[in-house]
């Protein structure tokens, strides 16, 4: 059997434009930080191309150590900035800060990891490699959604979900703001491109 924690985990599901507040359980990750516009900025390809190949190494070691076969997650990035509305209304992306991650199964180890990333090392080498860490992101109560759409028409949805429905429900915005992207960019229509908005939230 080959596990899809997209299908296994609620944390993963969403429908289109509808806000959902969901408990997000300690997920594992591979995570590269850096800072810049997404576009333009060859730091943040240079991260995603480091993570892929660890990603990859992991689930061949997991099938063939550990007899446990799972479906490489999807790309997933975490965004900041100083001034949160260079993120969320001005869309300043030279101002952004992010993590690009991929979710890894609980079983994975710290020393499988340092395995997997020496086998890359011997191989492709991504210039990013050494930036690549395994870490557990803790974010518990978020609320979430579903868009579909353009990265860059994503405004209006997070407006709605910051300023409307996060403190209508008696809650305020914690942690940072997180997304999942279902859709690989180069392959899918902007229109079609499937991606849940995600942010942690706490009682206010």
């Amino acid at each position: 059997m080959k596990t899809d924690f997209k299908k296994a985990l609620d944390s993963y599901k969403a429908r289109h434009h509808k806000f959902r507040i969901v408990d997000v359980p300690p997920l594992q990750y591979l995570m590269a930080d850096g800072h810049g516009d997404p576009n333009t900025a060859t730091e943040y390809a240079d991260a995603i191309a480091a993570l892929y190949p660890v990603a990859y190494k992991l689930k061949f070691a997991s099938k063939q150590e550990l007899g446990r076969d799972y479906v490489v997650m999807p790309l997933e990035a975490l965004w900041w900035a100083a001034d949160m509305d260079a993120f969320t209304v001005e869309r300043d992306k030279s101002q952004w800060d992010w993590t690009v991650m991929i979710m890894v199964p609980d079983w994975i180890t710290r020393d499988m990891f340092n395995t997997a990333v020496a086998r890359v090392a011997t191989s492709s080498r991504p210039i990013s490699l050494d930036k690549v860490r395994l870490e557990t992101l803790r974010e518990g109560k978020c609320v979430q959604t579903l868009h579909v759409g353009s990265y860059d028409d994503e405004t209006e949805i997070l407006s709605e979900m910051h300023h409307e429905f996060i403190p209508h429900s008696g809650l305020r915005m914690t942690g940072k703001h997180h997304e999942i992207y279902f859709s690989d960019f180069r392959k899918v229509a902007p229109s079609k491109l499937r991606t849940i908005l995600r942010q942690p939230v706490e009682e206010a």
